[in-house]
Formats: C-alpha cells, sequence, structure tokens
C-alpha cells in the first residue's frame, strides 16, 4: 500500500510512522519548514526553548508509546511527578501514591487553604460524576456542572483544570469533555494522573527522532510544501493524487482549515464533501501565550507551579526549566484561554506577567529584577471545547482520512488525541486497502477455472 500523509505536526509524525510500521510504502507532505507543528521548538537567542509550554500526564499512553517506537525513553526526557497544583502561598492539592480512588480523597482531605465545607463539596461531586459513569448532559458547560461546588474548590481546582485541559474557560467549556479527562487521568489507574514535565525542547521528544526513524525507512519527506489540489485516481480500485502524484490512501493531518481547503473542491468526487469542509471550517479557536522569563539565580519551589489568575494576573501556570535540569534561570508563564491578553496586546501581557510574577512569590524569590526573554502567542492554539461541539469525523470520502486533535474523540485538543487520531486513521486506512485488494482480486479470480486460481496452467480453451 502507498499512502501519503500531509502534515508533519504530531498527528502526521504518528500516523508516517505507524504506516510504515504496519508495512505501507508512505510519503510525507509539510507546508513548513520543519516537523512538529504548534509543538516544536524555537531558538530565542542561543536557547532552545518551545513555541509554547505543553505538559503531557501519565494517562498518554498513545503518546508514550510512539515516543517508544522512535527511540525515545520518557523516562529520561519527562519529569515525572503526582498531579500537584501548588500555590506559590502554600495552598494547593497534590495527589499521593496510592489507588487513584483512595489518592484522590487523601488529596482533598489534606488540601491547604480549604475549609471542610470546601472538601465535603469537591467529595460529594466527584461521588456523583463517578456514580454517572462520568457522563453528563452534553450541553452542559464546566461552570453549570460545578455550580455547586465552593468558590474556592472552582477557583483553586476546577478553572484551572479546565483552562488547562480544553484551553476553555468553564463558563464556556464542555462539561463532558472535562468529565472524560477526569476520569482517565485521576481514575483510570496507577500513575495516569501523574504530570511528565519536558526536560528537552519538545523538538527532542517527538519530531527529531522520528524525523531520523523516517530517513532511516526510507521515508520521503517533502518540506516547504503546501499541497495544492487533491483528485481521485481513476477506476479501478480506490486511491488518491496529491498534486498529481497517485497514493492508495490519504491521511489529511493538517490543520482543520488547510483540510477544509483540500476537501471542499472534492464534492464532485463523492458526496459530503462540502459538508465535511465546512464543519472543518467552522471550528473556533482559542490562542496559548507563552511568556518567557528570565532571572539568573532564582529557583521556584516546584517545576511546576500554579497561579491565581486574575484581571491583571494572566498566567495560570510558570514552569522552572532550571528545576527541570535545561535553561537555568528560565521560566515559561502559560497564559491559556488568553484570547482577551491577545485583543490587549502582546507587550500589555508581558508586562502584566512580569509583575504577576513579582506579586505572587516572595520578594526573595527574585535575586534581581525578572526581565522578558520572549512572548509567544499560538492563535489557533486549540479548538474551542465547547458543549455539543460537533467535530469533524475521521472518515472523509473513500480512502480519504482525518488526523488531528480537532478529529472526532472524547478528548479536547491534546497531544495524546492528536496521536490517537492518527492511529485511528492509519488503521482505516490499511483496513480500507486490504478490503480493496481483496475486491480486486475476487474480481480478477471471478470465472476462473478453480486449476489457474490455485496456480496451475490453464488447460487451451
Amino acid at each position: 500500500m502507498t499512502l501519503a500523509v500531509v502534515g508533519g505536526g504530531w498527528a502526521g509524525l504518528a500516523a508516517a510512522v505507524r504506516a510504515t510500521q504496519a508495512g505501507a510504502k508512505v510519503t510525507l507532505f509539510e507546508m513548513a519548514g520543519h516537523l512538529g507543528g504548534r509543538a516544536r521548538g524555537v531558538d530565542v537567542g542561543t536557547l532552545s526553548l518551545d513555541n509554547g509550554q505543553h505538559i503531557l500526564i501519565g494517562a498518554y499512553s498513545r503518546t508514550l508509546d510512539l515516543m517508544r517506537s522512535v527511540g525515545v525513553d520518557p523516562e529520561q526526557l519527562l519529569w515525572r511527578q503526582p498531579l500537584e497544583l501548588r500555590y506559590p502561598d502554600g495552598r494547593g492539592l497534590r495527589l499521593p501514591l496510592g489507588h487513584p480512588v483512595l489518592a484522590f480523597v487523601r488529596a482533598v482531605a489534606a488540601c491547604k487553604g480549604w475549609t471542610w465545607r470546601d472538601r465535603s463539596s469537591l467529595l460529594t461531586a466527584a461521588g456523583h460524576w463517578a456514580a454517572a459513569g462520568f457522563t453528563c448532559d452534553p450541553r452542559l458547560t464546566v461552570a453549570e456542572l460545578c455550580k455547586k461546588l465552593t468558590p474556592p474548590v472552582r477557583a483553586l481546582l476546577i478553572d484551572p483544570l479546565c483552562v488547562a485541559a480544553l484551553n476553555t474557560p468553564a463558563a464556556e467549556a464542555s462539561a463532558s469533555v472535562l468529565l472524560t479527562v477526569l476520569r482517565d487521568a485521576l481514575f483510570s489507574g496507577r500513575g495516569s494522573a501523574d504530570m511528565l514535565l519536558p526536560r528537552r525542547p519538545l523538538d527532542a521528544l517527538l519530531p527529531h527522532p522520528a524525523h531520523a526513524w523516517l530517513q532511516a525507512r526510507g521515508v520521503p519527506i517533502h518540506f516547504s510544501h503546501r499541497v495544492q489540489k487533491l483528485s481521485p485516481v481513476p477506476a479501478p480500485g480506490t486511491g488518491w493524487k496529491v498534486d498529481n502524484k497517485a497514493f492508495d490512501q490519504l491521511v489529511l493531518a493538517c490543520p482543520a482549515a488547510e483540510a477544509a481547503r483540500l476537501v471542499a473542491p472534492l464534492e464532485g468526487s463523492f458526496p459530503g464533501a462540502v459538508a465535511w469542509a465546512a464543519q472543518a471550517q467552522s471550528l473556533r479557536y482559542e490562542p496559548i501565550i507563552t511568556v518567557y522569563v528570565q532571572c539568573h539565580g532564582a529557583r521556584l519551589p516546584a517545576p511546576l507551579m500554579a497561579l491565581q489568575e486574575g484581571p491583571q494576573a494572566p498566567a495560570q501556570f510558570v514552569l522552572d526549566h532550571g528545576a527541570l535540569g535545561s535553561n537555568k534561570g528560565v521560566f515559561g508563564f502559560v497564559v491559556s484561554g488568553a484570547q482577551p491578553w491577545v485583543d490587549a496586546g502582546l507587550p500589555a501581557t508581558a508586562a502584566a506577567v512580569l509583575a504577576q510574577a513579582r506579586s505572587a512569590f516572595s520578594p526573595g524569590t527574585w535575586p534581581t529584577a525578572p526581565t522578558l526573554l520572549r512572548v509567544l502567542s499560538e492563535k489557533r492554539a486549540t479548538f474551542r471545547c465547547t458543549p455539543a461541539l460537533d467535530r469533524p469525523g475521521l472518515a472523509v470520502g473513500p480512502g480519504l482520512w482525518a488526523a488531528g486533535d480537532y478529529v472526532r474523540g472524547p478528548y479536547p485538543a491534546t497531544l495524546e488525541g492528536a496521536v490517537r487520531s492518527a492511529e485511528a486513521a492509519v488503521t482505516a486506512a490499511v483496513t480500507a486497502a486490504l478490503t480493496a485488494a481483496a475486491d480486486l482480486a475476487s474480481g480478477l479470480t471471478a470465472g476462473l477455472p478453480a486449476a489457474a486460481i490455485a496456480g496451475s496452467p490453464v488447460p487451451p480453451g
């Protein structure tokens, strides 16, 4: 089977690797000059940082397995620690080791800064969610789901978890998707809720190792190639031409808007092309801003710390790169659900983050005044994960599949969602190719004598 993958982000790399492992002859097209998509490294002066901070969790089983497949040891490149939302003033929740349910109960009981009423409201709500199988009315927002929780629980736990996982404010975010995330992260098994913090730039986690892995297996990668046109291969059989090069199967692992551009003109080739493209094009997006700050000699109490968001405090989290063993004195402040701050402008956002850094931590945290390194804004970081959102499906047309964190699935826009969608697309492509081959073989042998089918000479006449 020949298979084209359009897009070299984490979904495209997952599709290329898994299809190659399945025995397909793969070709990868990437319109940028690098791999990794929205989860890649960037150079800031002499420093190697990321285009945006990413946090993995222990429940990302398919992403971790993909990393191992291309020769990466997650235990070496990721800092693993139990889930902890620790604030500079000492408040916060930390999951201890042990059975997930018992660990959660113990964490809530020991949470600093909460009254027994706060703890009781969370444990009662979590019990109701578990009894309902972590499902709810798909029309509910997170704010509506959690309206009976006390304000401290919402402010210090639910809201930061929601914006971190869904990149959508709780008042607008899908409650059913958040419940799925909580189920799989907090209650699916030991270590599933562990935070996995990158010790090295994201390029080292997948893009560079996957590139080397694919090159070693002869997979052509066409950089700076924006695909202009898709067209069906004439019968017999199914297939697609990518800019006039023919393939048996095709996986679109590019952004949703780019996939829509390529699919919309195919309405004459198969019904539903325009509808799929319109669905992909209709997705709305939420930005994420990462503000990199430098302060030589500074060290935070933990590698990852939660921050209290407010009108003049944009960031919800900060990562200490030095504590992770990479760039000492470099700190990445993350502003999720960042549309108001994009509207305010990046200089205003940077100034507000610097002020937040000084006010949130004790004066002794910073030996000198923290200074700005770089502000990076990903305006289409993730789709807005709103209630009852109908996302585009995996199957686009015959032999044409979509992969990406926006494709219909149980998770919000995450690396794990991108990888899982790619693996599903490859499985569907391989199955379709095998079915097509079997149908073709059946048609070719129909009416032939049994001896011919078995490989014996056919008698004259």
